[in-house]
């Protein structure tokens, strides 16, 4: 008996130890479980709680609405139109294959469209995709009935930009896009709303180089979603900021005739106010809707487009280099006068041709001009006595008044590509192609040849300094958001009167005196005339022998290997307003294809309108009536009174 009360008081002090041991351990456990609960429940609640709210609770940016853009009297060019869509987030579906076909079941999708959100629901499954845009409201509400039925799918009422003016006003604003990779790679800070779903941002023209005034800012709107995904109420919002409106230069009117008057030419034309800058017209041709870009073009439209021998993605208002010919004498004339090397009546003897260094150098006049002096010059356009300018003046000389004038200067306006073309002179051969200047390569660029090379805005802005005396910069935007952008005059061109006056009194006899390249393109409205200066640039070479036989005529050459016809003017020349430039590529003549168009596009400017058929010389009343009664003009704007006379 004493051996076993031993045994059992033995056994409870073990029992004992074993106990404690596994008391502490489970109190430690316990301890460290209460810990755990206090630090989820007390100290990271806030934190685990905004976690659950995202399960539940989503935060959706909305899109502002874009900027309007206005042309100088309030017509909108640029605006935003309502649209039904339909979205989908591959993530959110549950069989997103068999949910695109119930979705074909009820309504017709595009199947380049389709592809084109597949591959990108690919790349961002979570992201929101466009299967569908520019449905009806039959389409949507169909669509809206059968949504319980098509998870991850969402119709939406959204804004996309619309152009009500068509193709007159492609390269001037461009058009709007979704935003691409690269977008957002470009972006040294990007904005959220560039991963916004169906999002879009200026590509090209005023459209890009404003975008950052245009977009707006970003709302937000915070919605409570169930298991599925799908959207059951809105929790609240914070309102979007619209974009800032934008009021360009340019007249509707006047920009609608010249794009009609240009018809299907490949050919440019600005037209430009002399005393402020403003460009009140600006017309690449051809052009293309901006329409087709906004929801993305197709590819065959597209293909259409960059095969098109005429270019018309191309914008030859800023793009489009050419060889000026003849409409660069203004620069050589008054190089020389300020070089001191002519005088207004010297006179300069023209026999057709000159020899300069065992080479033959060619007046356009087979027979020669006889003794021409600066006014003649300027009036019959003869190459000689611009041949000798060179010799004499040096074509660093010449290059600085060029400068001066413009040309060969990339003007800062809201567009893209801008080209800043070329006014060569010894230093720029020396360093671009490692060769000494020759006394040839003088003769060539004195009449707009060889490798002076200017864009029509450029020929615009030269034409504009030399009718008002003023250091004038082109202007292509009024105001963003209410604010006016300053005036394009930078003060007094730092040249003589006298020399101004020498180049105008020949561009005034050019269109007026009886030998005058362009007359006949002269016009009297209501006693105003007005000056200008004809131009033919080649884009081939002519041998010896064809001058031999006698140079191929325009007409009996290719299209692409005819002279590009050039046309710079302003009017009225009493009281200078308005400058032109017009470029027809491969048009041929410049007094015979350019001038008749530049003509017709001062007329609606000076006359604020239509032109008036009394405006013109009786013996082309006919044809002209012709001509503007078949121009293909806006209706919404032919008829209303222009602006373009508002300073």
């Amino acid at each position: 008996m004493k051996r076993n009360a031993q045994d059992i008081t033995l056994s409870s002090r073990r029992v004992s130890r074993r106990g404690l041991i596994l008391g502490g351990v489970q109190l430690g456990i316990g301890a460290l479980v209460l810990g755990r609960m206090r630090y989820l429940q007390v100290d990271q609640a806030d934190e685990f709680l905004l976690l659950a709210e995202e399960n539940r609770i989503k935060v959706r940016l909305i899109a502002p609405e874009r900027g309007v853009i206005y042309d100088r009297n309030g017509i909108e060019l640029a605006g935003n139109e309502q649209i039904y869509r339909v979205s989908m987030i591959r993530q959110d579906a549950d069989d997103a294959d068999a949910v695109i076909a119930n979705l074909r079941g009820l309504v017709k999708l595009d199947e380049e469209v389709l592809q084109r959100a597949l591959r990108e629901m690919d790349r961002r499954p979570h992201q929101s995709v466009t299967l569908a845009d520019r449905l009806t409201w039959d389409e949507l509400s169909m669509i809206s009935v059968n949504v319980p039925a098509l998870s991850g799918i969402t119709p939406e009422v959204g804004l996309s930009r619309s152009y009500p003016m068509g193709q007159d006003y492609a390269h001037v604003i461009g058009y709007v896009g979704s935003v691409s990779e690269r977008d957002i790679e470009d972006a040294e800070n990007p904005d959220p709303l560039l991963l916004t779903p169906q999002f879009q941002i200026g590509k090209i023209g005023v459209e890009q180089r404003l975008e950052d005034d245009l977009r707006g800012r970003a709302g937000a709107m915070r919605v409570e979603q169930n298991a599925a995904g799908r959207i059951m109420r809105e929790l609240g919002r914070t309102e979007s900021g619209p974009g800032a409106d934008v009021q360009l230069t340019i007249d509707a009117g006047l920009q609608n005739f010249t794009q009609a008057r240009l018809g299907t030419e490949s050919a440019s034309a600005v037209v430009m106010d002399v005393l402020n800058g403003d460009i009140v017209a600006a017309v690449s041709s051809p052009s293309y809707d901006p329409n087709m870009f906004v929801s993305g073009i197709s590819v065959p439209d597209y293909s259409g487009l960059r095969d098109n021998d005429r270019r018309p993605l191309h914008n030859k208002i800023v793009q489009g280099l050419y060889p000026p010919g003849s409409t660069f004498k203004m620069a050589v004339i008054m190089a020389a006068m300020e070089a001191e090397v002519i005088t207004p009546d010297e006179q300069i003897y023209c026999g057709g041709y000159i020899n300069v260094s065992n080479r033959r150098f060619h007046c356009w006049k087979r027979g020669g001009h006889g003794n021409v002096d600066m006014a003649k010059s300027l009036r019959e356009s003869c190459d000689i006595y611009y041949y000798e300018m060179a010799q004499r003046t040096g074509i660093d000389n010449i290059a600085r008044m060029a400068r001066r004038l413009g040309l060969g200067i990339a003007h800062d306006i809201e567009m893209t590509s801008i080209s800043e073309g070329l006014i060569p002179d010894r230093d720029w051969k020396r360093t671009r192609r490692g060769e000494d200047w020759y006394v040839g390569d003088s003769l060539n660029a004195a009449i707009g040849q060889g490798y002076v090379l200017t864009s029509p805005l450029q020929l615009a802005v030269m034409t504009a300094r030399i009718a008002s005396g003023l250091e004038v910069n082109p202007r292509m935007v009024r105001s963003v958001g209410g604010v006016a952008r300053p005036s394009g005059v930078q003060g007094p061109l730092d040249l003589p009167r006298s020399w101004l006056d020498r180049a105008r009194d020949g561009m005034f006899q050019v269109v007026n005196a009886p030998k005058g390249t362009a007359g006949g393109s002269k016009f009297d409205l209501a006693g105003m005339k007005w000056a200008g200066k004809t131009g033919t640039s080649q884009v081939r070479n002519i041998t010896t022998a064809e001058r031999a036989k006698g140079v191929i005529s325009n007409e009996d050459l290719p299209w692409d290997r005819r002279d590009h016809a050039l046309f710079v003017g302003y009017g009225p020349y009493e009281n200078p307003r308005y400058s032109v430039s017009v470029v027809v590529e491969h048009g041929g003549g410049g007094s015979t294809v350019a001038a008749p168009i530049a003509r017709d596009i001062m007329l609606y400017a000076l006359n604020n309108g239509m032109p008036p058929l009394d405006a013109y010389p009786s013996r082309d009343r006919e044809k002209v009536e012709g001509i503007l009664s078949d121009l293909k003009l806006n209706p919404a704007i032919s008829s209303r009174t222009s602006g373009t006379s508002e300073a």
